[in-house]
């Protein structure tokens, strides 16, 4: 079994590492990424324009390539170029954030893994959900860190690639997302469906006193905030039982959702 693994974070962080682990007892894996972080892009190509591609080591030594490009831009130039025949399998992730609901539209991981289903691949996009109350913690010298807490996700993503190594994805199913909790109360995987959103956006400008702090993030060179506009989000809190987003977040357990890449209505007759 040949697989590819690709994220949205950029080739050096620490989820595409992670995903390696998982599943290199598995298969022979190839990992090909954006060389910086690319999240929130969605299936951006970059199309007739160059792009380089250059061999790098992961934290453990093995082999990598970055794509100075989108996460979907990886998966096309790791599964047509970098590999000698196409993967068996796609992974993107593991992200170090949520991918739930509808608004997976807008995701690099979930989308990289999308134009892997168009290329006629299998993928599986991976995901975990840090929680910021035990994620955050404080090293010696008092500075803040993420304790990104692979462990589960990663027992999970394994078991499932094992699982489809055995028996196949299920008729109808082009791809899989999967997200885990680092701060979890169940091991149990829930099969879920897309809850109909997951951020609350709206749009700020320097008047907003509640998100000020967030409005006066550094600006780019030459910028003046009198004429700037911001959008920021909240997380969704409540979710629809039988969703990722209630699975995930009430329920605190892995949440894996079966997608197909044809988001065509089938019956129009009543209409």
């Amino acid at each position: 079994m040949n697989i590819l693994i690709s994220n949205d974070d950029g080739v050096f962080a620490p989820g595409i590492l992670a995903a390696k682990q998982a599943v290199e007892d598995l298969a022979n894996v190839y990992v090909v990424a954006p060389d910086v972080n690319n999240s929130s892009v969605g299936r951006r190509l970059t199309l007739f324009k160059h792009l380089k591609l250059e061999s790098c080591k992961l934290e453990d030594g093995s082999s990598a390539y970055s794509v100075s490009g989108s996460p979907a831009d990886s998966v096309v130039v790791g599964a047509n170029y970098v590999m000698d025949k196409k993967p068996d399998l796609v992974i993107t992730g593991i992200n170090q954030g949520v991918n739930i609901s509808c608004d997976i539209t807008s995701s690099g991981t979930v989308c990289a893994a999308l134009e892997a289903v168009s290329l006629g691949i299998p993928a599986i996009a991976a995901s975990l959900f840090v929680d910021p109350k035990t994620a955050y913690k404080q090293d010696e010298n008092g500075e803040w860190y993420v304790d990104y807490d692979f462990t589960l996700a990663k027992k999970v993503l394994h078991d499932l690639v094992l699982k489809i190594k055995n028996k196949g994805f299920p008729d109808g199913v082009d791809l899989f997302n999967l997200n885990v909790p680092s701060n979890y109360e169940s091991e149990d995987v829930a099969i879920t469906h897309l809850s109909h959103k997951m951020l609350d956006k709206n749009v700020i400008d320097n008047t907003h006193e509640e998100k000020s702090e967030i409005f006066n993030y550094p600006l780019d060179e030459n910028q003046e905030s009198d004429d700037l506009i911001m959008i920021v989000s909240d997380l969704v809190k409540e979710y629809e039982e039988g969703s990722d987003g209630y699975a995930l977040i009430s329920e605190k357990r892995p949440s894996l959702t079966p997608l197909n890449a044809n988001m065509t209505y089938q019956d129009m007759n009543h209409w």
